[in-house]
């Protein structure tokens, strides 16, 4: 396939993109000890580009002969025909980027295949049966594997000549406790860009299962916080839902030019000397964020770009159209879930760089606040950065030591006024959001993660 692409583009007129993917999926559902899905899906397919009097078209098929190819790239050359009259700003140009070139495979020493659909249902269904004995409260229960294995090829007429594979698997658990018809749930899901032990490496399924539990039921009997502004200490999971939110899709150069709140804040303070945010197409500080890819789906070789350089904005995320417009160079995010999909700026692996305090330090210089950890149900974000998320786990933090859980919590305000807020950043570092999708018009896997911080924000809860 790489050679017909390649001997295709060769020959083509113009500037022409194609881009083959086979995906490969799996997915694995017990709730309640009922086996409610087990599938596998498969779907191959190429997409193709063509930039033509400045204007995108783009198509796509999965016949994957020679001839479909050309009626495909013809048909991407009328899109861009047709939609032109409509065009009030035309592409003047495509930044110069590095294009990647040879052959990127997935960095795991034990590949998903090797595991067999028999033993990732066996676990499924173990984990499941702990999650339903593992309290006498516990009324429901939910337990899910999924992966996803791509293959991709990029040639580019501008040199790109990539050949791409990446594996994500995903584990997910759910409890609901229940007392006098009150119920409350616990949570917990990893995943990560990588092979089946890499998925485990840091939780296993079991700790997993019982932490869920755990919160279920310690939430039935926990008070609700005080609606308040507070002192708080964010994990890394809700650092890299901040960063990713309420900041990341803000610096997302089309965002930009759609009116985001960053439009005129380049090289201007927005946030605490302390804070770095970077977005990276590699796995920084720890191995396994999911958003890692070693090229772009242009075919741009991608790099580490930092958003925000001790609480100053330097830079947004790129595609080679935007970077063009910006006058600088492209950054690596641009992506497309599918073959279908034409590729739009999209974050990777999105964080704050870790400090230099201990967690027990954090803890110790709060009289009275909260530490916040992991993404509840519900949350929402907006261009201008407003953000209310809900909270998983929150406690009270009371003369410098963690007590009591409280319970439906929620943390709101100004992504750039918590960021400003920010007096101390952890040494420690963890990627917090491989889990699931982010959705922007189309799918993308990403994560985000970074250092504890301390910070003030609002507090959602009962008065």
């Amino acid at each position: 396939m790489q050679e017909l692409l390649a001997r295709i583009v060769s020959h083509s007129s113009g500037w022409i993109e194609l881009r083959f993917q086979e995906r490969s999926t799996k997915q694995i559902v017990i709730r309640n000890g009922i086996l409610e899905e087990s599938s596998s899906k498969r779907i191959q397919g190429i997409g193709v580009r063509a930039l033509v009097d400045g204007v995108f078209g783009f198509a796509s098929t999965t016949d994957l002969t020679e001839r479909s190819i050309l009626r495909t790239m013809a048909a991407a050359r009328d899109a861009a025909r047709t939609s032109s009259s409509a065009k009030k700003h035309r592409i003047k140009e495509l930044a110069r980027a590095t294009m990647g070139v040879g052959t990127f495979p997935v960095a795991t020493s034990d590949p998903l295949d090797e595991h067999s659909l028999e033993e990732k249902l066996a676990l499924v269904t173990k984990i499941d049966e702990r999650i339903r004995g593992g309290a006498s409260t516990i009324v429901s229960s939910y337990s899910s594997y999924a992966e996803i294995q791509d293959e991709k090829i990029i040639v580019t007429s501008d040199g790109a000549h990539a050949h791409v594979f990446v594996s994500i698997p995903e584990f997910r658990v759910m409890a609901v406790a229940e007392m006098n018809a009150d119920q409350c749930f616990g949570q917990k899901a990893n995943s990560v860009a990588g092979g089946w032990s890499d998925l485990f490496s840091q939780l296993s399924p079991e700790e997993m299962a019982d932490y869920a539990v755990r919160i279920a039921v310690e939430q039935l009997t926990a008070p609700h916080p005080h609606g308040e502004l507070s002192t708080v200490v964010l994990d890394p999971g809700l650092v890299g839902v901040l960063s990713h939110e309420a900041i990341g899709h803000t610096v997302e150069a089309d965002v930009v030019l759609g009116g985001a709140i960053t439009a005129d804040k380049m090289n201007q303070k927005v946030a605490s000397e302390l804070v770095t945010m970077v977005d990276s197409g590699a796995s920084e500080h720890s191995p396994f964020a999911v958003g890692t890819i070693p090229v772009d789906d242009e075919g741009v070789v991608t790099h580490k770009t930092t958003l925000i350089q001790d609480g100053v904005l330097r830079s947004y995320l790129h595609n080679r159209e935007t970077a063009a417009h910006f006058g600088v160079e492209p950054t690596g995010n641009a992506r497309a879930f599918e073959y279908s999909d034409a590729p739009i700026i999209r974050m990777r692996n999105t964080y704050i760089e870790p400090g230099n305090a201990s967690f027990e330090d954090l803890i110790a210089g709060i009289d009275d606040g909260y530490y916040m950890c992991g993404l509840g149900f519900g949350g929402q974000a907006d261009s201008n950065a407003e953000f209310m998320l809900g909270v998983h786990e929150a406690r009270r933090i009371r003369k410098g030591k963690i007590g009591e859980l409280v319970r439906g919590a929620t943390i709101s305000g100004n992504a750039f006024d918590v960021l400003r807020s920010v007096d101390a950043v952890g040494n420690a570092f963890h990627w917090g959001l491989g889990a699931g999708t982010c959705g922007k018009s189309q799918p993308a896997k990403v994560d985000a993660g970074g250092p504890y911080l301390r910070c003030k924000a609002t507090i959602g809860g009962r008065q």
